[in-house]
């Protein structure tokens, strides 16, 4: 016997959204949150997502606003630049990783660090009023932090910080929202990854689902 399954993508899209907001505690979350969160748990597939999700206040309107004034968009990882949708970004925005420049291997060495920090070098002529979106590496994350505590550091518009993983993932999301360098959306603890943080820049390049 075939299987019998729903084959209306949109309808698929459509009903994925409504289980959602019947089902997730939504009621903390500003007009401007809500969708965002709502995707974060589409692409996570996990209803009690939203408990762990952490906005610093206006952060959502910030980040859309510096979106639509064309502010790039920079990456940890590849997995998180090629999951943003272009279509959806509403000034032709750049999306940036510096993860693959031939130059890395060399300056993650001298730094005795990671090649997803010493990528973030590279970001310096790119940070200022750009949306940052980590979503791989606590390491990338912990090096922003410590880049933006040089007031000669150009500061992003936004920070998307959703690292995920066993060793440091929580250290540094709690280190980003104890003392936040710019508006800041994160996860709490462990959870995070790449498709959660595509998913939150997706949803603030578009208001509407």
């Amino acid at each position: 016997m075939l299987h019998s399954y729903e084959t209306d993508g949109a309808a698929i899209y459509q009903k994925s959204f409504a289980i959602i907001r019947a089902e997730a505690d939504l009621a903390r979350f500003s007009v401007d949150e809500e969708p965002v969160v709502v995707r974060m748990i589409h692409a996570a597939g996990m209803i009690g997502l939203e408990s762990q999700v952490r906005f610093t206040p206006g952060m959502a309107g910030v980040a859309r606003s510096a979106l639509q004034r064309g502010a790039p968009i920079l990456c940890d990882a590849r997995m998180v630049s090629e999951g943003i949708t272009r279509a959806r970004l509403p000034s032709h925005n750049a999306v940036i990783c510096t993860l693959d420049d031939p130059t890395i291997p060399a300056r993650a060495q001298a730094m005795r660090n990671t090649r997803s920090a010493a990528a973030l070098e590279l970001w310096r002529p790119h940070l200022d009023g750009a949306i940052v979106a980590i979503g791989n590496a606590p390491t990338a994350l912990f090096h922003l932090l410590n880049m933006l505590r040089d007031d000669t550091c150009p500061r992003p518009a936004a920070i998307i910080g959703c690292p995920v993983g066993f060793v440091g993932a929580a250290e540094a999301k709690a280190a980003l929202f104890a003392d936040p360098p710019a508006p800041v959306l994160t996860v709490e603890g462990r959870l995070g990854g790449s498709a959660i943080t595509v998913a939150a820049v997706n949803a603030l390049a578009s208001r509407s689902e």
